[in-house]
């Protein structure tokens, strides 16, 4: 089901060449229509929603009333709820031991400078309908923007006929503002524009289909977006000390994402390499979604046996893998080395499913090699900074003639005169 490829500098590059091949192109025509959707609503506001709800889901948008938010927290199972509440504790946990600080302090001049850090005004957050309708993700989306002070979280999502009682109980738990029932890239462009009773906002994050990613890249610029994710991924490394049962089952959780998931090893293993292989097989003989599982690593998996771990790090870096695994004797004493990864789990314990539900740190990350220059999203991503500068004349005054020097070098001659009336 998988290939196992020894690396020779020729063959493994085949196999990566494939996985980068994952990152979907632009759709001309997808392109297009989302053009047409985003200037529609653009001139005509909420009509123009309406008219593309209607036409995409049946529905024209609406607002959910708390009381429906608390009817869905009510229905879901109690083991459910307990499980939510759990991840969103140490997902608020997690970010607000992240949060920077506003700091202000005497500058070598004698004068006051520091930054100031404000949560962002307005944030939306996407969240997909139907199939594809994952409570953890309103937690991992809502709960850092909440924490970063974030002052109106807005939820969107497709006015499907039976909204995601999960969905809505999580939108509860993480203390979403408002949830409004409108799906698609009409919904990017009413929170880029704003359209009647739907707000612009300052950030737009969350997951969607190749519409609502299209959407995401036009309205960038207007809006902060998070990111343009592509298929999901996971890369292990592993030694001959790790179980190949668990390396196994953490590529197959990956891999029944969808079809375009890539699920790679890399060890020095050999023998490693073709138990994993094996393991495989076993398992997915009892797991459902199996078609999907197996055409993602038919397609995008594959082992690579190095010669050493100092080679599967090498290839780790240039990688940049979204979810990276280290199962080795001594996990923690490779990451340093290091360099490029969305989130990095160590040791058999870790699998990347604890990331994805209950740990705390975010499961939105950087994909398609991305880590090398995003990462993941957290408290971070909902805040803003302002420089803030306090002079007064006893500390502007031995400083002026440099300033003057310098504007009059760049030839800007009322930035210098905005220092010498000053210093009369």
């Amino acid at each position: 089901m998988i290939t196992i490829v020894k690396a020779d500098g020729v063959a493994e590059r085949r196999q990566l060449d494939a996985m980068r091949s994952r990152a979907a192109e632009k759709n001309a025509d997808i392109e297009l229509i989302v053009k047409d959707i985003m200037e529609a609503v653009q001139c005509e506001g909420l009509p123009a929603v309406e008219r593309y709800s209607l036409r995409f889901d049946g529905q024209a948008p609406y607002e959910l009333s708390n009381q429906r938010l608390e009817q869905a927290y009510r229905a879901c199972p109690s083991e459910l709820i307990t499980a939510l509440e759990h991840a969103a504790r140490n997902i608020r946990d997690y970010n607000e031991k992240l949060l920077p600080k506003t700091q202000e302090w005497i500058s070598p001049d004698g004068g006051r400078v520091g930054r100031i850090v404000r949560g962002l005004s307005r944030v939306g957050i996407y969240v997909p309908g139907g199939t594809a309708a994952y409570p953890s993700s309103v937690l991992m989306n809502a709960i850092p923007a909440k924490v970063a002070g974030v002052e109106e979280v807005v939820m969107v999502t497709p006015p499907t006929e039976n909204l995601s009682d999960g969905v809505l109980a999580a939108a509860k738990i993480a203390g979403v503002d408002r949830v409004i029932a409108v799906g698609g890239a009409q919904a990017v462009a009413a929170m880029t524009f704003g359209a009647g009773f739907i707000p612009r906002v300052d950030k737009l994050v969350g997951p969607g289909n190749a519409y609502v990613a299209a959407a995401k890249r036009s309205a960038y610029g207007r809006l902060d977006i998070d990111m343009v994710a592509g298929p999901s991924e996971v890369l292990i490394v592993a030694d001959s000390t790790a179980d190949p049962e668990f390396v196994a089952a953490d590529m197959l959780s990956q891999a029944e994402h969808d079809r375009l998931a890539s699920a790679v090893l890399l060890t020095d293993s050999m023998t490693l390499a073709q138990a994993t292989g094996k393991e495989i097989v076993r398992q997915t003989g009892y797991l459902s979604r199996s078609d999907i599982m197996e055409a993602s690593l038919r397609d995008f998996g594959c082992v690579i046996v190095c010669d050493d771990l100092t080679r599967c790090v090498e290839l780790v870096n240039e990688i940049a893998p979204e979810h990276l695994e280290i199962m080795t004797r001594a996990p923690r004493e490779l990451l340093p080395a290091v360099k490029n990864a969305g989130a990095v789990f160590l040791g058999a314990y870790t699998p990347e499913p604890l990331g994805d539900y209950l740990a705390g740190p975010d499961h939105v990350l950087p994909t398609s090699g991305t880590a090398r220059f995003f990462s993941p999203l957290s408290v971070d991503s909902f805040l803003k900074t302002m420089s803030v500068l306090e002079f007064d004349r006893a500390a502007l005054d031995p400083i002026s003639q440099e300033i003057v020097t310098l504007a009059e070098a760049e030839t800007l001659t009322a930035h210098a005169n905005s220092i010498r009336v000053r210093s009369k």
